[in-house]
């Protein structure tokens, strides 16, 4: 004899114990994943120890506090850490959401012999350890008694079944993945060369001289008029000299 009840079967215990009696089956299935991908460009502003705030592409600033220090930024083949990221780089964030549709069937099966029925509602087995168990009968149920089909109705006390539970349960699995990758500030533009027409002149600056230093040359204090005047006078004087030394003689 079978008894097969559908998803919308509810139990309802009425023993102590059933799991002697309960057999039960759990199998998942995944269906076909779903991907959603968003990206995020920001310029770095301000590294405060493990906080980082950044401007992002549409003007706004965001604060992003005590990040750990084992998240890194893929810049030019190389992982930095959080320490290493510089006002002026860019980073780019990708993340990726993939939801996984899953369904958890669960299968119990149970033997036991009818105590009472109460149709079309409810039946009630009593089960191998003598306990008894009430089940709720789906609307339109068909049984399965000694190779003929019948309902809830043709069901009399004492007829052994086995009833079946299948339950459904729709799930949805989520995971998340994150790379972020950066750029190093642009350097400065070297200066325009001239064009290849125009003359180049030099300007060269003139020496500064430094204090504490003698100068190159002794100043000029007076001219060689002065110097004239004294020979004159010596040669008079030798003169006078020489006429005094003769009159003495």
């Amino acid at each position: 004899m079978g008894l097969m009840l559908t998803v919308a079967v509810i139990w309802s215990i009425f023993a102590v114990s059933m799991s002697a009696q309960v057999q039960t089956e759990t199998s998942t299935t995944s269906g076909q994943a779903t991907h959603e991908v968003t990206v995020e460009r920001g310029e770095v502003v301000l590294v405060r120890g493990n906080d980082l705030i950044v401007k992002m592409q549409d003007g706004t600033i965001r604060h992003f506090p005590n990040l750990p220090e084992t998240d890194h930024v893929s810049v030019e083949g190389r992982q930095v850490g959080i320490h290493d990221l510089k006002p002026g780089m860019k980073l780019e964030r990708t993340i990726t959401v993939i939801s996984t549709p899953k369904t958890v069937t669960t299968v119990q099966t149970v033997t036991g012999k009818v105590w009472h029925i109460s149709p079309p509602s409810s039946v009630i087995l009593t089960l191998e350890d003598g306990t008894n168990q009430k089940f709720q009968i789906p609307k339109d149920q068909k049984f399965n008694v000694d190779g003929r089909e019948t309902d809830a109705w043709g069901l009399k006390k004492g007829m052994k079944v086995s009833a079946t539970k299948i339950v459904e349960v729709p799930e949805v699995h989520v995971s998340r993945e994150q790379r972020v990758a950066g750029t190093m500030p642009p350097s400065p533009p070297p200066p325009p060369a001239p064009p290849a027409d125009m003359p180049i002149l030099i300007a060269r600056a003139a020496p500064v001289p430094v204090q504490g230093t003698a100068p190159a040359e002794l100043p000029k204090t007076s001219g060689i008029l002065p110097l004239i005047g004294l020979l004159a006078c010596l040669s008079l004087l030798s003169s006078a000299g020489l006429g005094l030394v003769r009159k003495a003689l």
